[in-house]
């Protein structure tokens, strides 16, 4: 699951990112008048809140499980393999 954090000391309550957030998964506390992140198991790490805020408040850490492909295969371009 991505990683997704609110310096809520950086936080303006300005909302870009919540309306950014085209999954839901930014919402805003109308009691301490921060950002939060809400559903962070949604989240596309699109990264769109993090490139929104004008404070730097937010923090996108995506994770990628599935592992890059080699880019040739060692018939066609022997420098590029890796030996495993």
């Amino acid at each position: 699951m991505h990683s997704i954090t609110v310096d809520k000391d950086l936080c303006d309550g300005c909302k870009r990112c919540v309306a950014a957030c085209f999954t839901d998964v930014i919402r805003f506390d109308e009691q301490e008048g921060v950002a939060v992140v809400k559903y962070p198991e949604e989240c596309a790490a699109c990264s769109w809140c993090e490139l929104s805020c004008p404070t730097g408040a937010i923090k996108v850490i995506p994770v990628h499980p599935v592992r890059m492909p080699e880019l040739y295969p060692e018939p066609v371009n022997p420098k590029s393999y890796v030996n495993r």
